[in-house]
């Protein structure tokens, strides 16, 4: 995976990057590799507002644009915020969303590009940001369209997509995925609560690291 050039990851929410992609994202880093996330929104509809709570309606967006920022310097990304509104990505057309992003890939000249996995991903705005992307990357003519690997999420995806094309072991990263989640204040703190007051609870890293210490893709395959 060290013979890339530049990577991108596309999702649509601050945070999708630290749980999703952050241990991927370090090793690229560590290996010289640069790599851009282009945030689709501000997350600013989300009902977590801080453990305790320090945020409301009105500072949501602002808090998150720098949580946001805070979590990208810590996983050396540079991020590029898309100004979607969020719980809305389902109701915009999908071939306008793939021609912003085309713009992006355009420019930068990705040999990866990382996103959700359409239909397996569990929130409306995941699906539809990950199906732009496919559409985005699959306009890109064969000799410069980037390999495009896919995250699903959904529980059953095992079973219905089968095993992962890419398997990726965190361990040796995550206390830098943890720093970059925890960079995420007003959502993290109420999962890492929740965690604690689980009764096979062992330790918040070491809960952490269960849950998340593999990030896994599959290989969009294109049938042209």
């Amino acid at each position: 995976m060290y013979h890339h050039k530049h990577v991108v990851v596309i999702y649509p929410h601050p945070d999708d990057e630290s749980f999703g992609v952050a241990g991927t994202a370090t090793k690229f880093h560590q290996n010289g590799i640069p790599v851009t996330y282009l945030c689709g929104t501000l997350g600013e509809m989300g009902r977590n507002m801080g453990t305790p709570l320090f945020a409301n309606r009105e500072s949501l967006p602002e808090i998150r644009k720098k949580e946001l920022k805070d979590a990208c310097n810590i996983l050396h990304m540079d991020v590029k915020m898309l100004g979607y509104r969020d719980k809305t990505l389902e109701f915009e057309s999908t071939d306008e969303i793939a021609a912003h992003l085309l713009t992006y890939l355009e420019d930068i000249k990705p040999t990866l590009v990382i996103t959700h996995y359409p239909d397996y991903a569990v929130h409306p705005d995941h699906n539809a940001m990950g199906a732009a992307a496919v559409k985005a990357v699959g306009k890109m003519d064969n000799d410069v369209r980037p390999e495009l690997w896919v995250q699903a999420i959904t529980n059953d995806r095992h079973q219905t997509l089968g095993t992962p094309d890419v398997n990726i072991d965190t361990e040796d990263v995550f206390p830098t995925k943890m720093e970059a989640i925890k960079a995420h204040r007003s959502q993290a703190e109420g999962m890492l609560s929740r965690m604690r007051e689980s009764p096979d609870f062992i330790g918040e890293y070491e809960e952490a690291l269960k849950r998340l210490q593999f990030e896994e893709f599959y290989v969009w395959k294109f049938n042209d």
